[in-house]
């Protein structure tokens, strides 16, 4: 006998996955500007 489908649970799940897929993308975006900043730009920065 197949399973009833849960419908909002599955909903919850890939909006999930989409989430930490977007994350992900951004982490890498961040970091890839950060490693083409020049040196001289990166020691004037202020820390926050």
């Amino acid at each position: 006998m197949a399973r009833a489908p849960n419908y909002d649970q599955e909903r919850k799940e890939r909006d999930r996955q989409k989430a930490a897929k977007k994350a992900e993308k951004l982490a890498a975006k961040v970091a890839a500007r950060e490693r083409s900043k020049p040196e001289a730009e990166i020691e004037n920065e202020t820390p926050e």
